[in-house]
């Protein structure tokens, strides 16, 4: 009887160990995810869309300054960084496209949270397609097995998901294992870990990043269309887009089949470009319409009251480059004055707001301003930037986030 008791104990010890080792992994997460989780093949079609070549060489002469690289060509910049894969596309027109660390061009590459702002186009398109309703639908509607957990899921809404104001009580740290971002990642059967969410917050009411938030986007997807994420991927994305590689999306497990559409899709640095595309044609894409126009024209908006970020893109905050972000003023009257003066019709979106930290007590307000340009970005600073009044996409993929790469990208965008 001893013995089994020790064995018992033995064997409980290095099960928590396992789990131990697996969650702890998630600090060495890596662009080749994608191999260690079983997941959805994306194929492509037979008839592949190629962006042109440029005919000017404008990089090989183009000096940029960005942080402590003075006055440097691009290539400089990237070499010594963790960058895999850089391109610059303006008026679909390759400028740059370089690869690194061995680096090819159709290697597939783990994007992370770009996932998400590719899951939102989904969304979009499951409402084109009648799929999904309204993004005021409460997500029970798509998600019957919410019903009857917290009551907060009743009024938890599609709208509140892709804005990551869900108010669901979640530790997004990724330097804890035994955080839930961790357990999401590397549990089995996450349907089942989200059905146990607690609320911290009423549903629309904070704004908090939270990739559990489209988790329940991507399962929504996949019940309401009864494909699984990957799939519906293919037919409305992949293929008529002609995307020139395959693609895979991750899975919980082999058994319950859920995509993890807030990090798992995997595919080159030249077909994300076209997602890029896309949305820069108001989601036309050769005279077929792959999601709605105004659905495009929401996520290229700035939501102010989430620092930016709407739909699953983020805004690219301009007080990086102009000097208006860094002054403050006595109170918000003269803030917003001084932005009418200075700045006039430049930016459309900004934010007045109070700095506790501020340098003077007697001049506490500061301004931040929204430029046009959007991205999707992942955890490794992975990044697709558009620029919708220059025609211009731009693509990082690497190992490291050890830049913010699209500082860098906004900074090479107001050179060109």
């Amino acid at each position: 009887m001893k013995t089994k008791v020790l064995s018992l104990a033995l064997l409980i010890f290095l099960s928590s160990c396992q789990l131990l080792y697996r969650e702890v992994a998630y600090y060495q997460a890596d662009i080749t995810d994608y191999k260690i989780f079983p997941y959805t093949e994306v194929n492509t079609g037979d008839k592949p869309y190629h962006f042109l070549e440029a005919n000017n060489l404008i990089f090989d002469t183009l000096k940029i300054t960005y942080g402590k690289d003075s006055c440097k060509l691009l290539n400089e910049i990237l070499e010594p960084s963790s960058t895999h894969a850089f391109v610059v596309i303006r008026n679909d027109s390759v400028l740059f496209e370089k690869y690194y660390e061995d680096f090819q061009r159709d290697d597939i590459s783990t994007f992370f949270s770009v996932s998400k702002s590719v899951t939102s186009l989904l969304i979009g398109i499951a409402i084109d397609d009648g799929y999904i309703h309204d993004v005021n639908d409460p997500i029970t509607k798509y998600i019957p097995e919410l019903k009857g957990r917290a009551p907060e899921y009743e009024s938890l809404t599609i709208q509140h998901l892709l804005d990551m104001r869900s108010g669901m009580k979640y530790n997004e740290s990724y330097g804890n294992p035994f955080a839930d971002m961790a357990k999401l990642y590397y549990g089995r059967n996450q349907l089942g870990q989200l059905k146990r969410m607690e609320f911290e917050h009423e549903p629309g009411t904070v704004h908090d990043y939270q990739s559990a938030s489209t988790a329940l986007l991507g399962i929504a997807i996949e019940k309401a269309t009864r494909k699984e994420l990957g799939k519906y991927l293919e037919e409305k994305v992949w293929i008529p887009m002609g995307m020139e590689n395959r693609a895979t999306w991750s899975l919980d497990d082999k058994r319950h089949r859920s995509a993890k559409a807030y990090c798992g899709l995997s595919a080159t640095a030249i077909d994300l470009a076209k997602i890029g595309r896309l949305y820069l044609n108001n989601g036309n894409w050769n005279g077929r319409q792959i999601v709605s126009k105004e659905w495009v024209k929401v996520a290229a908006i700035p939501k102010i009251e989430n620092e930016g970020y709407r739909n699953q893109w983020w805004s690219i905050d301009g007080n990086g480059v102009d000097s208006l972000g860094n002054r403050y003023f006595t109170d918000s009257i003269a803030a917003v004055a001084n932005m009418s003066e200075v700045y006039k019709d430049k930016y459309q979106h900004f934010k007045v707001w109070k700095d506790t930290k501020a340098p003077e007590a007697s001049k506490p307000w500061r301004i931040t301003v929204y430029t046009d340009c959007y991205f999707a970005l992942g955890i490794m600073k992975q990044v697709l930037y558009i620029d919708p009044n220059k025609n211009l996409v731009m693509v990082r993929l690497g190992a490291t986030g050890d830049s913010e790469y699209f500082n860098l990208m906004y900074t090479i965008d107001k050179s060109l």
